[in-house]
């Protein structure tokens, strides 16, 4: 059985029609993840919270300042008001912003063309909700990404890993789940996508284990954007 065949067994969809491709930004579309593992541990320990690159990369997909309170109420057993996550969130923006400029990741806009010349729609989907680094999609993306097309943490309620997130893309680009591929480099990004039913496409472009990631339920694990550009036809072709 293909791995299309099994998305379909896994769904219970009659048919995989792709329409549009939606991509989280950190570890996908920009090599940002060294930068913001290092601002989570700095930012966090001002606060008296102990927080490591690998607990950067298993949470990273969660809205900031849901992290932040899972953080708190596990290290402190404490329960601390979205206000209060927010204050830190914050001092862990600002660090991260005066990092060197993550660069994009390599192949990414080959295969945002590929897309293109498909006739599919481009959508992002973050947990990020640090505003200047959103602002560089339209600019360091164009044309392929236009404002309209941007998911949030300030668009949902409940971020990664529910599938809101997800459903959201797929209402801005009004496509079903069986018409939707969706590219994450997290865990709970993974997990966020399979339970809206999209097509998931794991990347790891990280220091996780691959069964991290497929654990979480991927379709198709991938190594590098480059493997997705030399794979994507054979993916909406349905000969993968």
């Amino acid at each position: 059985m293909n791995t299309i065949a099994t998305y379909l067994q896994r769904t219970g969809f009659d048919a995989f029609k792709p329409k549009a491709v939606l991509f989280d930004m950190d570890g996908v579309l920009l090599d940002s993840m060294g930068n913001h593992a290092k601002a989570w541990h700095e930012s966090m320990k001002t606060f008296g919270i102990d927080m490591s690159p690998h607990d950067a990369y298993m949470t990273e997909g969660q809205r900031g300042i849901d992290t932040i309170r899972q953080m708190v109420r596990t290290q402190r057993g404490e329960e601390i008001s979205e206000q209060e996550a927010q204050r830190m969130y914050d001092e862990k923006a600002r660090l991260f912003h005066l990092m060197p400029t993550a660069p994009l990741m390599p192949g990414i806009l080959l295969l945002m063309e590929q897309i293109r010349q498909a006739g599919m729609k481009i959508c992002v989907v973050t947990g990020s909700g640090q505003r200047k680094l959103i602002s560089r999609l339209t600019t360091d993306f164009s044309p392929y990404i236009t404002e309209d097309m941007i998911v949030t943490a300030y668009d949902v309620s409940r971020g990664k890993p529910f599938p809101d997130p997800y459903l959201q893309g797929m209402a801005r680009t009004a496509t079903h789940p069986w018409q939707t591929i969706v590219v994450e480099n997290a865990p709970l990004g993974v997990r966020a996508a399979v339970a809206a039913k999209a097509f998931t496409v794991a990347v790891n472009t990280g220091p996780l284990p691959d069964n991290v990631l497929s654990d979480e339920g991927a379709d198709v694990l991938f190594h590098s954007i480059k493997e997705i550009n030399e794979n994507f036809s054979k993916i909406i072709n349905q000969k993968l």
